[in-house]
């Protein structure tokens, strides 16, 4: 019969194998790797903000609308951060998005760029914004890159500014249009564009470009970029998008709370 003090003395060996079986299986849960499908635009600060993270991040970068629909496939991704509410009230409404994660956790700018360099838009101390004859002369024959009018945000909120300034049928002949907003950032940096309507935030990672015009928030719906977990394995990255440190590095990149 084992008494007591038996009992006693074998009490820290069972601990001890208790919590060697324990911590290993604590780590592998915090260390999971964890793959985001993000807009092209957040694409340096989520980098950044990433390499904060315990664990293996694997990003995705597009336009939100084919995140969203890749995702609605069946595409293996734990989080998804896009620059559109309406792509994620899309993946909500078809079950996709975990209970109690989406959130906003930055804003932007739209702005128009150039060739770094370029002339301002606005001339002197005239703070009106061009309007149609104004950007077409600038234009001086080439085409306007951005985002396509209706699956990339940057290009939905392009067209709503366009519309508001009445100047959207007169552009459309000179629309250059692209997958994604990153993509029309390139063809103003490589001269194949003269301007684009991009993000502050692209226009902060690209030297090759200036911002000439900065568009008014009124005259577009509000730009957010609202985050949310697909699988529970990318609640913790969603949680991270909103501390004090991510938030810091959002606006490093020109992006607003």
């Amino acid at each position: 019969m084992t008494d007591s003090r038996s009992v006693m003395r074998m009490c820290p060996t069972l601990f001890s194998v208790l919590i060697s079986l324990v911590l290993p299986a604590a780590a592998c849960a915090q260390q999971q790797p964890v793959t985001v499908f993000a807009a092209a635009s957040l694409r340096d600060a989520l980098t950044q903000i990433a390499a904060d993270y315990p664990a293996e991040v694997t990003f995705s970068f597009a336009g939100s609308g084919t995140l969203a629909r890749q995702i609605a496939a069946g595409a293996p991704a734990d989080a998804v951060v896009l620059a559109h509410s309406d792509w994620t009230a899309w993946l909500a409404a078809r079950d996709l998005l975990q209970p109690g994660t989406l959130r906003d956790v930055a804003g932007g700018r739209l702005v128009v760029v150039a060739a770094a360099g370029a002339a301002s838009l606005v001339d002197g101390p005239n703070t009106d914004g061009p309007d149609a004859e104004a950007l077409i002369a600038a234009l001086d024959g080439g085409r306007l890159a951005m985002g396509q009018r209706e699956g990339v945000p940057a290009g939905v909120y392009a067209r709503e500014w366009l519309t508001t300034i009445g100047a959207w049928e007169a552009l459309l002949p000179h629309l250059a249009e692209t997958d994604n907003v990153r993509a029309a950032l390139a063809l103003v940096a490589l001269g194949a564009a003269p301007m684009g309507v991009v993000y502050a935030s692209d226009a902060v990672a690209e030297p090759r470009v200036s911002v000439i015009y900065t568009v008014p928030e009124g005259t577009h719906s509000p730009i957010r970029y609202p985050a949310a977990a697909i699988t529970p394995e990318g609640r913790d990255f969603i949680a991270l998008l909103s501390t004090p440190q991510a938030k810091a590095v959002f606006a490093q990149h020109g992006l607003t709370p």
